[in-house]
């Protein structure tokens, strides 16, 4: 079974930050710990969210973010990163959006987990970053990591790495949702294609049913409207 490394395991409590005149909660700024950490079917022990309509909750219990993607970001950000600086709980290696597919399944420590959306980006970052477009660049890139609901409770410890234990049989890629999320709208079949997969995040499938609704509803327009 493959194996990526877990390069860190990072947690955090929302805090009040500033932002454009305004105080705003957030989540976004993890610490590294070395302990292992219980995994509950929402999230890791010691870390929080602040916004729960978006983040944390049963599907999206912990984020996981690819560390190939941070030369880019150092780049862009002309700044030296240290782990979890993207927000992510895991930050790993050996793993990208492109070799995952949702509703993969993973141990991870006493744990185990399931794909079940990519990660979506948020305006946290601009808040962290202090780049306006930071969330766009994220969708530009498709550099987004991606979310795992628990399907089993247990320790995690980053030393165990995590292993695949079994594929999707659909083998949609995470990449290929970012794609047709945030890139290709209007591609109504891959849209089928993805909510045809029952391990999709219930936010994700209700985001692609109004996309496609909406898509009918103009297709519809368009054969009767000017009869």
């Amino acid at each position: 079974m493959e194996l990526a490394d877990i390069l860190s395991i990072n947690i955090g409590k929302p805090k009040q930050v500033q932002f454009k005149n305004k105080t705003v909660s957030t989540g976004i700024y993890k610490t590294t710990v070395q302990e292992p950490l219980f995994l509950s079917w929402t999230n890791l022990e010691g870390d929080g969210q602040a916004d729960l309509v978006h983040h944390g909750g049963r599907e999206k219990a912990v984020c996981v973010y690819p560390y190939e993607h941070y030369s880019f970001w150092e780049n862009a950000l002309q700044r030296k990163l240290e782990y979890g600086a993207l927000g992510e709980n895991l930050t790993i290696k050996g793993l990208l959006e492109t070799d995952v597919s949702i509703g993969d399944v993973f141990q991870l420590g006493e744990a185990v987990v399931q794909v079940s959306q990519p990660r979506q980006p948020c305006y946290k970052l601009s808040v962290r970053y202090g780049v306006p477009d930071m969330v766009l660049k994220v969708q530009e890139t498709g550099y987004t990591g991606f979310y795992f609901r628990v399907l089993q409770e247990g320790r995690v410890d980053k030393n165990s790495g995590l292993r695949r234990i079994s594929r999707h049989p659909k083998a949609l890629t995470v990449s290929f949702a970012n794609r047709i999320k945030h890139h290709e709208k209007d591609h109504v079949e891959g849209i089928k294609k993805l909510l045809e997969v029952e391990e999709l995040s219930a936010s994700w499938r209700a985001s692609f049913l109004k996309r496609l609704d909406g898509e009918e509803a103009d297709q519809h327009e368009r054969l009767t409207g000017h009869l």
